[in-house]
């Protein structure tokens, strides 16, 4: 019986020592220690006050959550910068009398991210994403709420995973 106790250890014991080269977010092993998020910048026609703030700290709060990496003020090894460069609410859908029935609303974010490491990895592309909902409702409180957790939640996860995790 002890036999037994003694494989299942040394078989867990196996497994777990193995996760060191990869991670359940599937970063691997990132060769730098230290990240910086700078200030994206609202330059879209459209101006929602805070989203700016809002998109960086929901940029940071990711990297932090998946990795092991140091969120420095300058000077870190991985850098993201960038700026909103379009909002825009537009009709989707029409009823029979011509009335929108669903408005979208799209946040593009142009990013530079450059790893002072392994500079082939430097990029810069946009990222983009959309929210429906009822044109009945208006785009403030909560809906407003709602509609910029589920972008940004889903834009920051693409430049993680363009710029770590290698996807």
């Amino acid at each position: 019986m002890r036999h037994i106790y003694f494989l299942i250890s040394v078989a867990l014991l196996t497994t777990f020592s193995s996760c060191s080269v990869y991670n359940f977010t599937g970063t691997g092993k990132i060769d730098a220690k230290t990240f910086q998020v700078n200030f994206f910048q609202n330059n879209s026609d459209l101006i929602e006050p805070g989203i700016d703030r809002t998109f960086t700290l929901a940029l940071q709060e990711l990297i932090q959550n998946q990795t092991n990496l140091n969120l420095v003020k300058n000077g870190g090894d991985l850098t993201y910068e960038g700026e909103i460069v379009d909002y825009r609410i537009s009709p989707m859908t029409a009823t029979a009398d011509q009335q929108a029935s669903q408005n979208r609303l799209k946040i593009r974010i142009n990013v530079r991210f450059t790893n002072k490491n392994k500079e082939i990895d430097n990029f810069e592309k946009p990222f983009e994403f959309y929210y429906d909902y009822p044109a009945n409702q208006q785009l403030t409180g909560a809906t407003l709420n709602s509609a910029l957790k589920d972008i940004f939640d889903r834009i920051t996860q693409d430049i993680f995973n363009e710029s770590l995790a290698k996807w």
